[in-house]
Formats: C-alpha cells, structure tokens, sequence
C-alpha cells in the first residue's frame, strides 16, 4: 500500500546569505517527521541539505547578492528526493576524497568536506544541470 503521502512535494526559495539554509534545515526537518523518518536519518538529511545549500550559495552563485537557492524536496516510492538549485555554472569536477583526519587537525582547509558529507549521507548523489542551464545537485534519503 502506498504512503499517504506519496507524491507530495514542498519547495522553497532562499536568499543567496549565509544562514538561510537553516530554513530548508528546519523544513526538510518537518518534511520528514510526517513522513515517518527516523531520527538519525532525519538527522542525515538535514546535514546533507544544509550542505548543499552552503556549497550552492558560496560555490554555485559565488556569494552574489541578489541570487537565490532553491531546495526541493519530493516524497516518492519510499524517498525523499531532494534537489538544491542555484544561479551559478556547475560543478566543473569533484573534489577528491578529503582527509578528514587533517581537517580535523587543521592541517588542511576543509575544502570538500560539505561534497565528502553529502556523498556518505545520502542514498544517492548527482550533479547536474537542468535543461534550462541551472545547476543542481540531486539527492535522495530512502525511508
């Protein structure tokens, strides 16, 4: 039998400033609370919005005013698929697999570490771009 909820999709749209994306935190939170979520996963999956959020505002529009970030998260067959769009080029190519034990010592800048987070969190990852040129990173948390 299907989840009530299924289908059911919610999307918001954020100012281009650092700390908006405690908002999409906060509603993917909510999301998935009525959706049954655990709380680890719950867990997960505010982490990994939260994260792609910072990388889109900081890395995708380069911090400019005046662009925004839009997170879109739809329930379906036993998945939150979340997207996090944003006004810039793209990833161009990854960062490799940063070394979190100098990170965590600061030896080395934690560059890479929202992409590592959000590769080892979610069930499924992808970098796009949508047809009309706007670049997003494509997510999914199974229930």
């Amino acid at each position: 039998m299907p989840h009530p909820l299924n289908n059911q999709s919610i999307e918001i749209s954020l100012p281009n400033q650092l700390g908006y994306e405690r908002i999409a935190m906060a509603c993917s939170e909510s999301f998935a609370k009525m959706l049954g979520l655990s709380t680890g996963r719950i867990e997960d999956l505010k982490t990994i919005v939260a994260e792609a959020a910072i990388n889109a505002m900081q890395h995708g529009n380069k911090e400019r005013p005046g662009t925004r970030v839009t997170v879109s998260m739809t329930f379906k067959d036993d998945t939150i698929h979340i997207a996090v769009m944003d006004e810039g080029d793209g990833v161009k190519e990854l960062t490799p697999t940063p070394d979190i034990e100098r990170i965590v010592n600061e030896l080395d800048p934690p560059v890479g570490f929202g992409t590592f987070l959000i590769r080892e969190l979610a069930d499924q990852v992808e970098f796009d771009k949508t047809a009309d040129g706007v670049s997003v990173v494509k997510m999914a948390i199974k229930l």
